[in-house]
């Protein structure tokens, strides 16, 4: 199904960016500036967002 495979495809760029996040926060002072709190808050909503999502495709294929 077009939509499933869709949103598989969205999960894979998703997983791609948080990937480069990751690299990027190499050498980056996180606890500055309240950086980290951010960061964990950004990642635990697209950690979020991506179960949902995951979960949304498994109810379309079927």
């Amino acid at each position: 199904m077009i939509v499933a495979h869709q949103v598989d495809r969205v999960l894979d760029d998703l997983g791609a960016a948080m990937t480069q996040l990751k690299r990027a926060m190499h050498g980056i002072p996180v606890r500055r500036e309240g950086f980290k709190g951010h960061h964990d808050r950004a990642a635990r909503a697209v950690g979020r967002l991506s179960a949902e999502l995951q979960d949304a495709s498994a109810a379309i294929q079927d």
